[in-house]
């Protein structure tokens, strides 16, 4: 140590060898400051992670529930809700024999039946999802008929009709699609003569309705259920006496299918392009008829009040009465304690039988 310059403090000192060493002092900072940031990284890097604690969900997931929908017109499952408001459509179609057999009467999903005149029976038929392409013969419309379409919320496709009919039909309230007012929509038949020659389709009835704004209808139809088989069968035939020989009908049950196959005149009553004709529900009712006198002597049947009836399904028979509290109220059927009967999921053929002059039997 040079004598003469350890007398001097020692923090004078260093200031004087920064300023003659400036060189190493850089070198020195750098090496301190590269240190520090290695001790700092370091402890970051080393820190233990707190565990993840996974927490199981307290919430339980609900099982889809699929939507299930059916034309509240036949119970049939259809494929949306919006097809459960389709357009209903009701028909009159001849029963005469030179009208035999008819179109789309197979693919109706109800048809009502009753005498027109003189002992002839015509049809009411209605539809929604099953849209036939050829219908026919079409004919004119009668007031009872009015009464029993009312309640469907339906275009009303005929030819002409009863004044009291025409009348009613045309005030307003109802979708009235006339063939005397709609003539495109129906054409006749060349191997058909007149009358026995009007025929329609569902192409063109759907045009017309949707021109005219009948894009759907809301109502209430009859209760449904699945149908099931019998296993204590107590109705396998039936026999319906609504007017003569010409018009009379039988069924025979077909315990597979779970119809009531139909015939009507002694022979097979056949749809022209479907086949034979076979409901899953028959029901005949017991209707006061009388006649009056409107433009001519026309029939007239009491549709409002109540009656007795016989339910035919699942092979088996169920006696049952009427009701039809107005012309807007839908006809229901209740058993002898005052219940509302369910009728199977299908087609339902309704014959209005006079209760003076027909019958049913079956065995």
């Amino acid at each position: 140590m040079n004598p003469k310059t350890s007398k001097i403090p020692l923090l004078p000192r260093i200031r004087t060898w920064i300023k003659t060493h400036p060189r190493k002092m850089y070198v020195i900072a750098g090496a301190a400051l590269i240190l520090i940031v290695g001790v700092v990284a370091f402890a970051i890097i080393s820190q233990t992670p707190d565990p993840v604690v996974k927490v199981p969900s307290k919430t339980t997931s609900k099982p889809v529930v699929e939507m299930k929908y059916y034309s509240p017109l036949t119970g049939a499952l259809v494929e949306s809700e919006a097809a459960t408001k389709q357009a209903v459509t009701a028909i009159m179609l001849e029963n005469s024999p030179d009208a035999r057999p008819q179109s789309g009467l197979k693919q109706s999903g109800v048809v009502f039946e009753a005498i027109a005149e003189g002992g002839i029976t015509r049809f009411l038929t209605l539809h929604q999802q099953d849209k036939p392409q050829l219908i026919g013969p079409v004919r004119s419309l009668r007031m009872y008929y009015v009464d029993w379409l009312a309640p469907f919320n339906a275009s009303i496709a005929h030819v002409g009709g009863s004044a009291a009919a025409l009348t009613e039909v045309r005030n307003g309230t109802y979708r009235d699609i006339d063939q005397f007012v709609n003539p495109g929509t129906y054409w006749r038949a060349v191997d058909r003569y007149a009358p026995h020659n009007v025929y329609t389709s569902f192409e063109r009835l759907d045009a017309l309705n949707q021109a005219k704004g009948y894009t759907e209808s809301t109502f209430s139809g009859f209760t449904r259920i699945d149908g099931k088989p019998s296993e204590a069968p107590n109705a396998t035939t039936i026999n319906v006496s609504i007017s003569g020989p010409l018009y009379n009908s039988s069924y025979v049950w077909d315990r597979v299918a779970n119809t009531y196959i139909r015939s009507q005149a002694g022979a097979a009553h056949l749809d022209r392009e479907d086949g034979q004709i076979a409901p899953s529900t028959v029901i005949v009712l017991k209707v006061a008829m009388t006649k009056i006198m409107e433009d001519g002597y026309r029939e007239s049947i009491t549709t409002t009040g109540s009656g007795e009836a016989v339910i035919f399904q699942n092979g088996t028979a169920q006696t049952a009465t009427w009701h039809k509290a107005d012309r807007a109220a839908q006809i229901t059927f209740t058993d002898i304690t005052g219940k509302d009967i369910p009728l199977i999921r299908g087609q339902t053929w309704i014959s209005a039988v006079p209760n003076k002059s027909g019958s049913v039997t079956w065995q």
